[in-house]
């Protein structure tokens, strides 16, 4: 959140260069789509003030059906997503079109939300009598279910671009192309009547777990998040990350690193994350004296280890626990190491990355707003309480929105005015769109997944490729991931591989949450691997910074993210598994190999390293990452002559 706006304004705000201005503008104006008109504008105000109504009723008054509640989130969502809230539109309407080109994108808009209106509320309406006429679909059924799947593929491309629209279509080609695929891959064929009957009108495909967790909670803590967000707890959060690392040395760095874990727990998106705290912190960053594309890498790093960070990771954790059938609590308790291992890594690479450069500690400015805003915290105790108690992610985001509302509004300092509540409203509806059309796209792979069977085929097909041993697999599977989620959401990524690779995993006996979980880190962490790098090419727009070289640097930033997995598939201490002494045996060695991995991608620990210390340390790292005496005791003594060396 800029600190000009809203209750962020007590923060000092950094001078900006020019092409960060233009460039951060043109970010934001990314998603904002084509100019509105006001009758847009209200609609749009409208429309997303009903979805927070509805979801809100739902979660805490009477829930709906499944074909009731994600149809409706969907037409919602859908008539969002193509008024232009929340998709990737460019400029290039208004730069080389404007006059009638923007008029019939903009009628072209409108048709089509009033088309997703009508097959959703056509499912959710007759719902009953579908189920009734199970196997027998009518014609108007089949011609619903048609529209349906080709709305969804739209508002997916508008919303997270062709990556996820690619997949869609090619598993509907495999669907229809069965009989003529060799081997493996083969399978009956199905019609288009069967294919449309599977994706539409049963919770099989489209109506399937993805959009139901979207539908469930992940737009209320979407919605959370927006209120504290325009209720200045952006600014707070930043406040309290000074506090806490601002004294020392690279402070403001680890400023955005904290800051950004704490937002990216709440935001689930690490682009979003990026372009909500990096307005701020990459510009204070600069200031400090580190180089545009390390700054910009920071920021990217850290904003993407916000969807690891518990108690509220992102929206591909809720479908986890949801598809793994394991209470949320369990999933985030055993994410709290391998999130501290990844923040611990990064925090130490901002630290030498300051070290080598000289960079000195600038101290705490203390008129940074704490204590007229530390009532915001309270909800998000209350959602951490509420899931320590078992109760459901829906209840525990209900009673969070609800008590954010309270909160904010107890506080001249944190009180919305009335346009700042059209705000919350259009902020939710903008980062749940892009989350819903991820799902519902996602529904339609796994639909064809379930239909033709590939999931069982791709997972003898990895057990095939790595001759049954575990090591191989892991990483076809991170390969994989890593493949899928540069160009698919966090989300999507998650879910596709979800149905294709676990299965493997989970047969080369792999537990369920960790095989789970493996997936999802590496799903997370393409969002800061070249070439495709979406949270590092936001940062490197507001830095200024080359997007490659930004997006290089924030990879080696992260590289805890690519070793930690294998860490606790090798190691299930660092998920709270086994006793109390294991675990912090586990815990200890893996975090003196992540400090070392650091200090080998900086190049620095308490002196500059040459080649050879900086493989040593990286060799001492990797050994510390398989559990066992011999190796971490070699890696411990190839950490300790690395940074046993006098300076």
């Amino acid at each position: 959140m800029s600190p000009e706006h809203g209750k962020g304004a007590g923060l000092p705000r950094p001078e900006l260069d020019e092409s960060e201005v233009d460039e951060s503008d043109e970010e934001r104006g990314a998603d904002d789509g084509p100019s509105r008109g006001r009758v847009t504008g209200l609609v749009i105000l409208a429309v997303s003030a009903t979805a927070a109504l509805f979801h809100m009723y739902a979660a805490g008054v009477q829930p709906f059906t499944a074909l009731v509640q994600r149809p409706v989130h969907l037409a919602l969502m859908g008539i969002l997503g193509f008024l232009g809230v929340g998709v990737q539109q460019t400029l290039r309407a208004r730069e080389e079109g404007g006059g009638w080109k923007e008029r019939f994108s903009g009628a072209v808009g409108w048709f089509l939300a009033g088309l997703s209106v009508v097959v959703c509320a056509y499912l959710a309406m007759e719902n009953q009598e579908l189920v009734a006429r199970s196997g027998s679909p009518t014609s108007m059924d089949l011609v619903m279910g048609a529209i349906a799947v080709l709305l969804v593929i739209e508002l997916a491309r508008r919303a997270t671009g062709y990556g996820l629209i690619t997949v869609c279509v090619l598993a509907l080609a495999y669907a229809f192309a069965g009989p003529y695929l060799p081997g493996i891959l083969a399978h009956r064929g199905y019609g288009t009547t069967r294919l449309i009957e599977h994706l539409y009108l049963s919770t099989e495909g489209i109506w399937g777990i993805p959009l139901g967790v979207s539908a469930d909670f992940v737009y209320l803590f979407v919605l959370f998040g927006a209120v504290l967000e325009v209720a200045g707890g952006g600014a707070l959060l930043i406040a309290m990350a000074n506090r806490i690392a601002g004294n020392t040395r690279g402070g403001p760095a680890k400023t955005a690193a904290v800051a950004s874990a704490f937002m990216g727990s709440l935001s689930g998106s690490a682009v979003a994350n990026v372009v909500t705290t990096g307005t701020f912190t990459i510009p204070l960053m600069k200031r400090a004296g580190f180089k545009p594309f390390f700054a910009g890498a920071i920021e990217a790093a850290a904003s993407t280890g916000g969807q690891l960070m518990p108690p509220v990771m992102g929206a591909g954790a809720f479908i986890l626990a949801t598809w793994t059938n394991i209470p949320y609590l369990d999933v985030a308790v055993a994410a709290i190491i391998p999130a501290v291992l990844y923040y611990a890594a990064l925090l130490s690479a901002i630290h030498f990355r300051a070290a080598r450069m000289g960079i000195e500690p600038e101290g705490i400015d203390d008129a940074e707003p704490i204590v007229e805003r530390l009532h915001l915290l309270l909800p998000l105790a209350i959602i951490v309480v509420l899931l320590g108690m078992g109760r459901s992610p829906m209840r525990a985001a209900f009673w969070g929105v609800a008590t954010a509302f309270i909160m904010a509004l107890l506080r001249p300092a944190t009180r919305p005015s009335a346009s700042e509540m059209g705000d919350i409203m259009e902020r939710a509806g903008r980062g749940a769109v892009q989350v819903a059309a991820a799902c519902a796209a996602a529904g339609i792979v796994v639909g064809v997944a379930s239909l033709t069977g590939i999931g069982l085929r791709m997972s003898e097909l990895i057990i095939t490729l790595s001759g049954g041993q575990l090591l191989p697999a892991l990483l076809l599977t991170a390969l994989g991931s890593v493949v899928l989620g540069m160009g698919l959401p966090t989300t999507a990524a998650y879910v596709v591989l979800a149905a294709l690779g676990a299965p493997a995993l989970v047969q080369l006996g792999v537990p369920l949450l960790a095989a789970h979980l493996f997936i999802f880190y590496f799903g997370c962490i393409s969002n800061v691997t070249p070439p495709v790098s979406l949270a590092a090419f936001a940062a490197a727009g507001i830095a200024g910074s080359p997007p490659i070289r930004t997006a290089t640097t924030a990879a080696v930033l992260a590289g805890a993210g690519f070793i930690v997995p294998f860490m606790f598939v090798y190691g299930p201490e660092l998920l709270m598994v086994g006793s109390a002494s294991a675990i912090v045996v586990a815990t200890t060695t893996a975090l003196i190999g992540v400090i070392a991995l650091a200090a080998s991608g900086v190049g620095f620990a308490r002196k500059k390293l040459g080649g050879w210390e900086r493989a040593l340390a990286l060799v001492g790292a990797i050994l510390l990452v398989y559990p066992g005496l011999v190796t971490d005791g070699a890696g411990l003594v190839a950490v300790m002559v690395v940074f046993s060396r006098a300076e």
